[in-house]
């Protein structure tokens, strides 16, 4: 499943060399550009198809924005609901910070696309433990290896990636 999963972001164009900035504000060599394999749908599916097995029964968390397709895409394939976890309270309408139906004391497995410092997966985990939700999981497409597995087990949460930064850039 990994091999498949890494030809997949491969083939999709996801994994990218160059000078890039990231999200946190450092630089890197490479850059996994989720854009291009959250749109691609062998790449979707089966990383649906992983989750879906890590899953019992679980309700999802998707972060905003990049989790969302992937908790959606994990849903239909686990048959398991989902909720979004924003990044920012909206300001109109119902101005939830979680989106979907949680109930107090629900067990919640976010669903998340990278982490570098995993600060959005830890951000999220936190709305929704303020929400009333029990965060313990957190699964991830590609772990950069920079220091997000152990930010989130800081917060109490264990992450599971499908594939890791040495993973995708070898043979390159």
């Amino acid at each position: 499943m990994t091999d498949d999963l890494i030809q997949a972001l491969r083939d999709a164009d996801a994994v990218q060399y160059g000078e890039f900035e990231l999200a946190h504000g450092g630089t890197s060599d490479y850059y996994v550009d989720k854009y291009l394999f959250e749109t691609d749908p062998r790449c979707l599916r089966l990383i649906a198809e992983a989750f879906a097995e890590k899953l019992d029964g679980e309700k999802l968390g998707g972060v905003a924005l990049g989790g969302v397709p992937l908790a959606a895409a994990t849903s239909i394939t686990a048959d398991v609901p989902y909720v979004i976890a924003r990044k920012q309270q909206k300001e109109y309408g119902t101005a939830n910070l979680i989106e979907g139906r949680l109930d107090e004391g629900e067990e919640i497995v976010v669903v998340e696309d990278i982490a570098t410092t995993g600060q959005s997966a830890v951000d999220a985990v936190e709305s929704l433990r303020e929400a009333g939700a029990e965060v313990n999981r957190a699964l991830l497409v590609v772990d950069r290896e920079e220091g997000g597995r152990e930010n989130l087990e800081d917060h109490g949460v264990e992450m599971e990636a499908l594939v890791t930064a040495s993973d995708l850039l070898a043979d390159r």
